[in-house]
C-alpha cells in the first residue's frame, strides 16, 4: 500500500494515474496536474485534455486536489477507483463536446 512520498513523486504519481484513466476513454487524452505559484508543495491542480478542449477550461480554477490527501489515499483502492471514475466521466464529457461542436484554430 502506497502512502506518504514527497510532493513531486505524489505529483509524478497523480499524473500517471490521470493520464492512464484518460487514455482509456480516448487514446490522445492528457491529464495536466499544475503545481506552480500557491499550489507548490501544498495541492495540485488537476486539468483533462482532449484536443483543444479542456475541463475546467483556462478560464476556470482546475479541479483542485490536496498534496495531503493524495498522499495519504492514493493507496486506497475506493480512493483510487473514485477518482479513475470521475477522470473517466470528465473525458467522455470533453469527446462528446469535441466531436459535437467544430473547434476553431
Amino acid at each position: 500500500m502506497f502512502s506518504g512520498g514527497d510532493y513531486d513523486e505524489v505529483g509524478r504519481w497523480l499524473t500517471n494515474f490521470a493520464t492512464a484513466h484518460a487514455k482509456r476513454e480516448w487514446a490522445t487524452a492528457e491529464a495536466v496536474v499544475e503545481t506552480a505559484g500557491p499550489r507548490e508543495g501544498r495541492s495540485y491542480g488537476l486539468r483533462l485534455q482532449v484536443g483543444r478542449r479542456r475541463h475546467p477550461p483556462d478560464d476556470q480554477e482546475p479541479i483542485e486536489l490536496s498534496f495531503s490527501d493524495v498522499a495519504a489515499r492514493r493507496g486506497s483502492l475506493a480512493w483510487c477507483h473514485d477518482l479513475a471514475t470521475r477522470v473517466r466521466g470528465l473525458v467522455r464529457e470533453l469527446v462528446t463536446a469535441s466531436q459535437g461542436a467544430p473547434q476553431h484554430g
